[in-house]
């Protein structure tokens, strides 16, 4: 790690759809997710209560991408570390290049009640391998479409 230089991400929220697990032709699984967290506070001209709600982009590889398809569902409370990540795609109809930033997940634990998918009121969970290992990852097929989001 560079001296004075941090990527670190911490996110607590809800997803916002159940994660799409694909797997790469080499059999790496790929999670994908989006997390909703929201800000809350109370206008000081006004005194009326504000909310703002930021969606996030996060990927995950190999078990940790397998747990979160079996265990994570729409609504899902969660806990993630990680770090951000921005790749670059190709439009498929315009062939332009494009840019994505998301937060690459290295650990994960669920919050509240357990799912339908069964399993304990909190799970943490490490990958096999760190994802900082992971690939750098061109799109696998229906994985990205035009809109990176």
């Amino acid at each position: 790690m560079a001296k004075g230089s941090v990527n670190k991400v911490i996110l607590i929220g809800n997803l916002g759809r159940d994660p799409e697990v694909r797997y790469t032709p080499n059999g790496l699984a790929v999670a994908n997710l989006t997390i909703a967290t929201t800000e809350s506070w109370k206008d000081k001209q006004s005194g009326e209560n504000q909310e703002r709600t930021e969606w996030h982009r996060v990927v995950m590889y190999s078990r940790l991408a397998e747990i979160a398809g079996e265990y994570l569902r729409k609504g899902s409370k969660i806990f993630i570390e990680g770090r951000l990540q921005t790749r670059k795609w190709q439009d498929k109809t315009s062939g332009q290049d494009r840019y994505t930033t998301e937060v690459v997940a290295d650990s994960l634990e669920m919050l509240g009640k357990a799912n339908a998918g069964g399993g304990n009121e909190n799970l943490a969970a490490a990958p096999e391998r760190s994802a900082m290992d992971a690939p750098q990852m061109a799109p696998v097929d229906g994985f990205d479409d035009d809109i990176p989001f």
